[in-house]
């Protein structure tokens, strides 16, 4: 049976190698994506569906986890702490890390995946897998973006597919990208000439920032709890056609 280390957010880069050292045959797996296992109940109805993600993963993969990885800091959220405190509680082993440090000079910063002509849910998945993986991709060729989408990896990455290629990530993503998950500057950055999209989970803190920013930027605030509606997928449409 294959052993997991598990984990969410952007654990300390120095945590994430020295597990694989100590932990050489087991595969890393991100605790926020939705693999669809049962609702376990534990958090209230009214709660972010990522940090749902995690505490049913963690169960229904309990036995293969080694341990988990577990940002507690701003790098993460509030709820990202309370999370790795009643896991350990429920006789899981989690390494509690913080990752605040900021970007020395934003204006420097590669960000050849977010600026890349890829598919917006492409670059999403490769900017999350690398978390882990840490490869190289400055051979990806910018590209001139038509539209922008600032946020987190959203509960059901479909809703991404309505974006055309080389659409700009900002928000924590971008700020995970530069490798500094905690550096407010880089979250709260946006290019004012791109219309952009500014997206959080229903529930989620960022909301506010998200719905600001918006407001600032003439772009579209919305928040989703689990998975989009008709509704949200057609607002969208409507904004990238628009605009």
């Amino acid at each position: 049976m294959k052993k997991l280390i598990g984990f969410w957010g952007y654990p300390r880069p120095e945590v994430i190698r020295q597990t694989k050292v100590e932990y050489p045959d087991c595969e890393f797996i991100d605790l926020d994506i939705n693999f669809g296992y049962p609702d376990l109940k534990i958090a209230p109805d009214n709660y972010c569906i990522i940090i749902k993600n995690i505490i049913n993963n963690a169960f229904f993969l309990k036995d293969k986890l080694v341990k988990i990885l577990a940002p507690i800091g701003k790098d993460k959220c509030d709820s990202g702490y309370f999370v790795s405190e009643i896991l350990k509680e429920k006789g899981f082993e989690v390494v509690q890390s913080i990752f605040e440090e900021e970007c020395p000079d934003i204006t420097q910063l590669k960000l050849p995946i977010c600026k890349s002509n890829l598919p917006l849910k492409k670059k999403i998945e490769l900017i999350t897998k690398n978390i882990t993986e840490e490869k190289d991709y400055s051979y990806l060729k910018p590209t001139k973006a038509k539209f922008g989408f600032w946020g987190v990896p959203p509960n059901d990455l479909s809703i991404l597919d309505l974006f055309p290629e080389g659409t700009e990530v900002f928000g924590w993503t971008r700020a995970v990208e530069a490798k500094y998950p905690a550096d407010y500057r880089i979250e709260t950055y946006v290019d004012k000439d791109l219309p952009t999209v500014f997206f959080t989970q229903a529930f989620c803190s960022k909301t506010l920032i998200a719905k600001e920013l918006a407001n600032k930027y003439n772009g579209l605030f919305i928040d989703i709890d689990s998975i989009p509606s008709n509704s949200a997928k057609a607002k969208i449409e409507a904004f990238l056609k628009l605009r």
